[in-house]
């Protein structure tokens, strides 16, 4: 275990126009770094502006979450794209929430973390991961990379130079290499708010991700996610939180994390 510090995040902003998905407000209370989808696989200008906006005034960092452009889909489903596409969407919806964010008084970007089948392949992908942080640092090269632990994507931004800040997630299970089930798996999805925390608060406390066959491999985290999009996302969320402090645990916005 690197510190007594941890980042509670949760995407957000994963509506369409007048579709809401999620409880934002809730999350917003709880949460210390938001992840804010910027129009491919959901979201939109206003939903963006108004995700941001709230956030800042609640003290939360605000994050790009760029994916594949897939609204049906969510975001979801795995494309094959040249290398080159992979930068170039990228540097649009991170481009997308820089504007977004000029608009807003007092409100910056401050982390990028890739969305679903784009996050899921570069875990996985070098190539694809360093595209991802080739396009990140055309633009910025002070945003951080909030990539999974074990990942070629953490690796990929520790190798650009890039501040990154490793993942874990309370609501998923793990593979057997470290990385998520796939969705679908038997114990790929946690529903259960009090099994979430105590994952939480024996990952940073341990270090280590204990696996679906139970094998473990050692990890720093810096910062756990509780998807935004589920029913249960608000009481996940505050379980996870309130577990870590009672364990001994401050949290922080990502900004404020020791990172390298």
């Amino acid at each position: 275990m690197a510190s007594k510090h941890f980042n509670l995040n949760a995407d957000m902003g994963e509506g369409y126009g007048p579709w809401q998905m999620g409880d934002d407000d809730g999350l917003l209370s709880i949460i210390d770094s938001a992840s804010v989808a910027c129009g491919f696989h959901a979201g939109d200008y206003t939903i963006m502006a108004d995700t941001m906006a709230s956030a800042a005034k609640q003290g939360v960092s605000i994050g790009a979450h760029p994916g594949f452009y897939d609204l049906h889909g969510f975001g979801r489903r795995q494309q094959r794209l040249p290398l080159a596409e992979i930068e170039r969407l990228v540097a649009y919806q991170l481009g997308a929430a820089l504007g977004v964010a000029a608009l807003l008084k007092g409100v910056s970007v401050s982390h990028v973390k890739p969305h679903g089948a784009l996050n899921n392949m570069a875990c996985q992908d070098a190539a694809m991961a360093k595209a991802i942080v080739a396009a990140i640092k055309s633009i910025d090269k002070n945003l951080i990379l909030l990539a999974p632990v074990l990942s070629a994507l953490a690796a990929a931004g520790h190798a650009g130079g890039l501040k990154t800040a490793e993942e874990v997630f309370a609501d998923r299970g793990y593979g057997t290499d470290g990385q998520l089930l796939p969705r679908g798996e038997k114990g790929a999805v946690i529903h259960d708010a009090s099994q979430a925390s105590g994952r939480a608060v024996a990952m940073f406390t341990n270090g280590e991700i204990v696996t679906h066959d139970g094998s473990r491999h050692k990890i720093t985290p810096h910062s756990i996610c509780v998807h935004g999009d589920g029913p249960t996302a608000t009481a996940m969320a505050k379980a996870v939180k309130d577990g870590l402090l009672a364990a001994g645990f401050t949290a922080k916005p990502l900004p404020a994390m020791a990172l390298a």
